[in-house]
C-alpha cells in the first residue's frame, strides 16, 4: 500500500462546506476531493504529479487454484 503523508489542514468552514459539497457530487471523500483540486490546481501551472500506484480497492481477485 502506498503511503500517505498525513498532515493538519486548517480551512474555512465554508471553504470545508464547499469541498465537502463538491465532493458528495463527485462521489468523493473530502481528502479524496482535496487532492483532486490540488492537482488540477498544479496542472494548471505546469507542475506534473506522478500519480502513485495506488492499490486495487474492493476485493481481491479469486485464484483459479482452490487449494
Amino acid at each position: 500500500m502506498t503511503a500517505r503523508k498525513p498532515f493538519a489542514l486548517r480551512l474555512d468552514p465554508a471553504l470545508h462546506d464547499a469541498i465537502e459539497r463538491a465532493a458528495a457530487g463527485d462521489l468523493r471523500s473530502v481528502n479524496a476531493e482535496i487532492e483532486v483540486l490540488l492537482r488540477e490546481a498544479l496542472a494548471r501551472r505546469g507542475v506534473k504529479v506522478p500519480i502513485s500506484g495506488a492499490p486495487k480497492r474492493g476485493r481481491p481477485a479469486r485464484s483459479e487454484d482452490p487449494t
